[in-house]
């Protein structure tokens, strides 16, 4: 088969295993990862190989990016204390376990001990906010989990980075000491200036395609100039999205964000899944190259490592959580986290595309290269499996499954928003000024039975309007350009109305 005859049969795959994972609850990270194994010993089966040095770029980079576009600044402020319980000591205490195992267990060289600790040690938010997608977490765990993934790969990449360049400098010099130290204030100063001159040439692209190529091309540049200057690469993009967000609300078009969010769902989202299929495909040429004794010490070896990074981190939340509880300052303003919800924090340890790509990145001649990815590999499964399956009767189970409060902060909002389009409206007058207050007053009312009626309501008239559009259209009476312009006309009003849940679009 072609490269390119591969590469959809296994986009096909994943639709159907997707959809599976849909129906049947297994996460679907898990699913492909596994599958990735199987089909990668069919006989005949493409030998897909990955620059080291492009998989982090080309699998990071873009998450970091749709990721951090929508962390708060306010949020980060507000939870720093937290923040950096979870991205730096947690990930620091969990490195540092799993590099003494890799030293004292399986024999790696100190730095080999650190890569691998490191390459594990970041959870993953995104996957265990897509897993719990049956069940309401409370919003604050949420956002704690979404500002650790953010921060934590910075504190796993450094040390990654930190690891290659003592192997790559024979130990630990001034030198290596010097670019380690300016990696990360580095990276957030790179991060500002680029996102200076994003926003003087982002306008200039609104609204045409190539703004969203833009959008791509400068998310991997930076990476990849951040990687040309021995900076944070994390610190770098997590900067420069979080900074673009901030100012882009109101400058940026209504129509261009729609079509943005979009586009970027659905390449974060196809990364993802490329991601895990690929290191299938990695798992099974390692297990092929190893004998049968050493496939077995590698086994027990992954397994203590999978079960110290859960007891870590599950240690660490509840141990900081209660003297956090005592000590005021070490949480800020913020409440004091319940046992469930430290308990919950604590297991929503995942692991998932940034410990594969790490992984992915390691030189070919690394010290027992095999290993350490194949070890990745089985954190990752074996996190996605275990936590993965647990997490959302755990959630249940610990009372949390409930109202998150979305709605009551979506209908106050609304009523404030309504308020000042009301404002807005006071001296106007004439049928059109009375249409759009008559609507505004109505928001203000927002009562759940007034709210249900006119969606209700609302759709039904929608949808005789769509009917009719058709029939105009096979009367030719309506041109396609024309056609195609009521028909988006009726799909944003028709979004407009639609509840939250309606309005999402599930990943599988």
């Amino acid at each position: 088969m072609t490269f390119f005859e591969s590469l959809l049969a296994l986009l096909g795959i994943a639709i159907v295993l997707l959809q599976v994972a849909r129906r049947s609850g297994i996460p679907y990270p898990a699913l492909l990862a596994g599958a990735g194994v199987a089909l990668a010993w069919i006989p005949g089966a493409p030998v897909i190989a990955l620059d080291p040095h492009t998989a982090l770029a080309l699998f990071i980079a873009p998450v970091l990016i749709d990721a951090a576009y929508d962390f708060p600044v306010g949020t980060a402020q507000r939870l720093w204390r937290p923040l950096f319980a979870l991205a730096v000591i947690a990930v620091l205490l969990s490195a540092g376990v799993v590099a003494w195992l890799g030293m004292t267990w399986a024999g790696l060289p100190f730095y080999a001990a650190l890569a691998l600790g490191a390459i594990v040690a970041p959870p993953d938010a995104a996957a265990a906010t897509a897993i719990s997608g049956s069940v309401r977490m409370p919003r604050r765990t949420v956002a704690v989990l979404k500002g650790e993934s953010l921060l934590n790969d910075a504190a796993a990449l450094l040390l990654f980075s930190t690891a290659i360049l003592i192997q790559s400098h024979g130990g630990v010099d001034a030198s290596l000491v010097l670019t380690v130290s300016l990696a990360a204030p580095g990276g957030i100063a790179l991060g500002f200036a680029l996102a200076w001159i994003m926003r003087r040439v982002q306008p200039l692209v609104w609204g045409t395609l190539s703004g969203n190529i833009l959008q791509f091309v400068t998310g991997f540049g930076a990476w990849l100039l951040a990687e040309r200057l021995h900076l944070s690469a994390v610190l770098c993009l997590v900067t420069f999205a979080m900074t673009i967000a901030r100012s882009a609300g109101l400058a940026t078009p209504p129509r261009a964000r729609i079509h943005d969010f979009a586009v970027w769902d659905s390449a974060v989202f196809l990364l993802n899944v490329f991601a895990f299929l690929l290191m299938g495909f990695q798992a099974r040429t390692i297990i092929g190259a190893m004998s049968a004794a050493r496939l077995a010490d590698a086994a027990w070896f992954a397994g203590a490592v999978v079960a110290s990074l859960i007891v870590v981190r599950l240690a660490w939340v509840l141990f900081y959580n209660r003297v956090a509880h005592h000590f005021p300052r070490l949480r800020g303003d913020v409440s004091p986290a319940r046992f469930g919800e430290g308990v919950l924090v604590g297991w929503c340890g995942m692991r998932g595309l940034v410990t594969l790509a790490t992984a992915f990145a390691l030189p070919a001649q690394f010290p027992q290269r095999d290993l350490i990815v194949l070890t990745a590999f089985a954190v990752v499964l074996a996190t996605l499996v275990v936590q993965g399956l647990t997490l959302a009767p755990l959630v249940r189970r610990l009372r949390l499954d409930g109202d998150d409060g979305l709605g009551e902060e979506l209908a106050r909002a609304r009523r404030e928003m309504a308020e000042a389009a009301l404002t807005a409206l006071r001296d106007s007058g004439g049928p059109a000024a009375d249409h759009w207050r008559w609507g505004y007053r109505l928001k203000l009312t927002n009562d759940a039975a007034t709210t249900a009626q006119k969606r209700s309501l609302g759709l039904a008239a929608i949808r005789h309007q769509r009917e009719r559009l058709e029939a105009l259209r096979d009367a030719q009476r309506v041109g396609a350009d024309a056609f195609l312009v009521l028909q988006e006309e009726l799909d944003f009003a028709e979004v407009s109305l639609r509840t939250e849940e309606e309005r999402r679009i599930e990943e599988a």
